[in-house]
C-alpha cells in the first residue's frame, strides 16, 4: 500500500477498524520476548499508532514524540530529588515513550512500509535512551542514595554497558542475518508462556516500572541491582547462542554454490 492509498483508506474507515486492521497485520512476536513488551507495550502502540496515523503524523513524527517523553523522564530523574511522585512521573513518561516506540514503526506498515531513514532515526533514538537511563540512575545514586560504598556505583555502570552490548549485538545480528542467509525460514516454534516469564526480568518495561519505587531508594536499589543481575546472566547465555547461529550462517555461506 502507498502513502497515497493509505492516506484515502484513512478516510474511510473508523479509529477502531484502523486498530482491527494493525492488529490483523502485526509482526509475529520473538519466541522469547518478555510478556510486558508482547501484551501490554505493542498493545497500547497499536492505539496510540491508529490515532498518529489518522492525524496524519509520519513514523519520524511518533520517533520524536517518543524521544521527547523519554528523555524527560530521564533527565528528571538525573536532576530530582528521589520521591514517590518523581518515581511515578518517571515511570509514567517511561512508559509512554515505550508506547510510542512501539507505534513508530505501526504507523509506518500503515502507511504502506517504512524507510530507512526512519528505522535509522528510530535506532539511534533507541540506543542513546539505553544507556543514559543507566547514566541518569548513576547521578542520582551519587547526588542522593544513602550509600555506604562507592563500589556499588558500579551496578549502573555495569547495566549501561550491558544494555548497550545486548542492543548492539541484537542489531548486528539481524544484519548479519539478513545479509547472509536472507531466505531462510523464520523459526516456526511456539512461544510458550514459560518462556516469555523467563524473559521478564529483561523487560524494558519492567525496568521502566521500577522507578515508581524510588520514593524508597535501598528498595529501589535492591531491585534494580537484581534486573541487572538478571540482565547480565541472559547476556552471557545469549552471546554464546548468538556466535553459534552466527558460525551457521559461515556454514552457509561456504555451502552456497
Amino acid at each position: 500500500m502507498t502513502s497515497t492509498s493509505a492516506q484515502a483508506t484513512s478516510s474511510t474507515e473508523t479509529y477502531f477498524d484502523t486498530v482491527r486492521r494493525l492488529s490483523s497485520a502485526q509482526k509475529t512476536a520473538a519466541r522469547g520476548a518478555p510478556p510486558y513488551s508482547v501484551y501490554v507495550n505493542r498493545r497500547v502502540g497499536r492505539y496510540l499508532a491508529a490515532g498518529s496515523f489518522r492525524f496524519g503524523l509520519t513514523p519520524n513524527n511518533v520517533t520524536a514524540i517518543s524521544a521527547g517523553f523519554t528523555f524527560c523522564a530521564i533527565g528528571l530523574l538525573a536532576i530530582g530529588e528521589p520521591s514517590w511522585w518523581l518515581g511515578l512521573v518517571v515511570w509514567l513518561l517511561l512508559a509512554i515513550g515505550y508506547a510510542f516506540d512501539s507505534a513508530d514503526g505501526q504507523v509506518a506498515r500503515l502507511r504502506g512500509g517504512g524507510s530507512p531513514s526512519g528505522e535509522w532515526l528510530d535506532h539511534v533514538v533507541d540506543s542513546i535512551k539505553i544507556s543514559t537511563l543507566h547514566l541518569a540512575v548513576l547521578i542520582t545514586m551519587f547526588t542522593h542514595f544513602p550509600l555506604t560504598n562507592s563500589i556499588w556505583l558500579l551496578v549502573p555502570i555495569g547495566f549501561a554497558a550491558v544494555a548497550a552490548v545486548s542492543f548492539f549485538a541484537m542489531i548486528l545480528n539481524d544484519l548479519l542475518k539478513a545479509k547472509h542467509a536472507p531466505t531462510a525460514a523464520l523459526s516456526t516454534a511456539p512461544r510458550t508462556v514459560v518462556r516469555s516469564l523467563l524473559g521478564l526480568p529483561t523487560d524494558y518495561g519492567v525496568l521502566c516500572l521500577s522507578f515508581v519505587l524510588l520514593g524508597a531508594p535501598l528498595a529501589f536499589f535492591g531491585l534494580y541491582s537484581l534486573l541487572f543481575v538478571a540482565n547480565a546472566l541472559y547476556l552471557a547465555l545469549a552471546l554464546g547462542k548468538w556466535f553459534r547461529d552466527m558460525t551457521a550462517l559461515g556454514r552457509v555461506d561456504v555451502a552456497r554454490p
